[in-house]
């Protein structure tokens, strides 16, 4: 007969690595951080404007009198930071389905699940750790 233990340790190894990693939920905010250290606001703002790594301005627009072409799909990011708490940005990059499953925006910390995913890409996040903390350092800036 197999213990509880024993039980709980083989269904954890059957598990994927990254799945017993998954960030804890407190409602609508993923409320620590994935690093452990505070993010970047400079590195996150070149995160959020660039079309290629970050991909944000394909569907909202914000403070970026630069850029040219902002989407208009989704919330402006001006004000985001009075808007949402950091644990609530973090959610919605990390995987804005597990608050609102009929979400568009894509999973950027998320690689488990998905389907329609490019070979090259499987397994993988489209952000790091440390990026979607630098991202989340960011949006918290944009009080306005």
């Amino acid at each position: 007969m197999c213990s509880v233990r024993a039980l709980a340790v083989l269904l954890l190894a059957a598990l994927p690595a990254h799945a017993a990693d998954a960030p804890a939920m407190a409602g609508d905010a993923i409320p620590q951080s994935l690093t452990g250290a505070p993010g970047d606001p400079a590195r996150g703002r070149a995160i959020v404007a660039d079309r290629r790594r970050g991909l944000c301005l394909l569907c909202h627009s914000g403070p970026f009198p630069e850029e040219r072409f902002q989407g208009d799909l989704a919330p402006d990011l001006a004000g985001a930071g009075a808007r949402w708490t950091e644990g609530q940005l973090r959610l919605r990059i990390v995987d804005a389905r597990r608050f609102n499953p009929d979400s568009i925006m894509p999973s950027f910390y998320r690689w488990d699940g998905l389907t329609r995913v490019a070979p090259a890409f499987q397994g993988k996040p489209v952000l790091s750790a440390e990026e979607v903390e630098d991202v989340v350092a960011f949006l918290a800036t944009l009080r306005d």
